[in-house]
């Protein structure tokens, strides 16, 4: 009797690596800052139509410029977050911004 066995696939394809984590993390943070930008011009663009279709209407006005404020906020909060984690790295030297697994 065997201890240790080497797993094959009889199939011949190799079985998926904690290594292949990081490529996970990476694709989904590229698709969470996409809809980031995405949820940023769409916000933009609808306090946009709200302030022209406002009609000189006070709530109207001041609901479309909240919204274009907090459209803004969002986008400052996503830049700010990226440049802490920029200023870490130069700071310490530690690679933040990048996911790696070593084992």
């Amino acid at each position: 009797m065997k201890l240790t066995q080497i797993w094959t696939d009889p199939t011949g394809n190799t079985p998926p690596r904690l290594s292949d984590l990081e490529v996970v993390f990476k694709n989904t943070v590229n698709v969470i800052l996409g809809f980031a930008g995405i949820a940023f011009f769409v916000l933009l663009l609808i306090g946009g139509i709200k302030y022209i279709t406002s009609g000189g209407d006070p709530k109207a006005v001041e609901g479309a410029k909240k919204t274009i404020t907090y459209a803004i906020g969002g986008l400052l909060v996503v830049v700010l977050s990226f440049i802490v984690l920029v200023l870490i790295k130069t700071l310490t030297g530690v690679e933040v911004t990048q996911f790696k697994i070593t084992l």
